[in-house]
C-alpha cells in the first residue's frame, strides 16, 4: 500500500502529549478523529516521537499506508478540509506520498528541541516559556550546555522501565542564545531518551 507522510505543527497545552493514550487526550487521537470523520475510513498513525505534556511543535510527522488513490491535487484540497475539522491548535501542512521504506520515525536523522526563558513578565510566553526574572550568566549557561557535548551514553537521564535497547545518543548542537526578552536553549541529537531533554536541563 502506498505510503504517506503527514506534517504537522500544534500548540500542546491541551494535551498530554504527541502519541495516543488510554486515558488522556493527545495530539495522535484528535488528528485519528480528523482523518476518519474526512475520508469515512478508520485511521491508524505511526508517529515520529512521544513528547511530553504540554509540549508544542513547529513541525512533526506521522506516516500512514492507505488503500484509496490520493492524487497530489486532492491531498492538498484534503489538508484545507482535515483542517476545518481539526482543533485550532493542531494544524496539518502536508500530506505527501513517500516510498515505502522511509518511516516516520527510524527514518529521523535529527531531532531538535528548544526551551525559552523571558525576563520581562509576558501573558502571551506564560504556557510558552520560564518566567526567570533574574540575572542569568550565558557564559555559564554555555559551560554546562557544552558538557552534555562530551557525552554519548545517556543512560542516567533516561527515565527507568524505558524499552530502548541502547543508551547511546550523538548529540550534535547544545548552546543557549540570549535574545531581547530572554534566553533560548537549543539541543539537537540522533535520537532522545525517554525523558532526557528535562533531566539533561536539571543534571547539567
Amino acid at each position: 500500500m502506498p505510503r504517506f507522510f503527514i506534517e504537522l505543527s500544534y500548540k500542546g497545552t491541551q494535551y498530554a502529549g504527541f502519541q495516543i493514550q488510554k486515558n488522556a487526550n493527545s495530539i495522535q487521537a484528535e488528528l485519528e478523529k480528523a482523518l476518519t470523520v474526512f475520508f469515512k475510513i478508520p485511521f491508524v498513525l505511526t508517529c515520529s516521537s512521544r513528547t511530553d505534556a504540554g509540549v508544542h511543535a513547529l513541525q512533526n510527522f506521522f506516516h500512514v499506508e492507505l488503500e484509496i488513490v490520493l492524487s497530489p491535487a486532492l491531498l492538498t484540497k484534503s489538508v484545507y478540509n482535515i483542517n476545518a475539522i481539526l482543533p485550532g491548535d493542531i494544524v496539518v501542512k502536508r500530506i505527501y506520498q513517500v516510498p515505502n521504506e522511509l518511516h516516520s520515525r527510524f527514518s529521523a536523522v535529527q531531532r531538535e528541541y528548544q526551551y525559552f526563558i523571558y525576563q520581562q513578565k509576558d501573558p502571551f510566553n506564560q504556557d510558552k516559556a520560564y518566567y526567570y526574572p533574574y540575572s542569568l550568566d550565558l557564559n555559564l549557561l554555555q559551560q554546562a550546555a557544552a558538557i552534555l557535548l562530551t557525552y554519548q551514553d545517556f543512560n542516567s537521564f533516561s527515565k527507568r522501565n524505558t524499552q530502548v535497547k541502547s543508551f547511546i545518543c550523538n548529540i550534535a548542537v547544545s548552546k543557549w542564545e540570549q535574545h531581547k526578552d530572554g534566553f533560548v536553549y537549543t539541543v539537537k541529537a540522533n535520537r532522545f531518551l525517554r525523558g532526557m531533554v528535562r533531566g539533561s536541563r536539571y543534571n547539567a
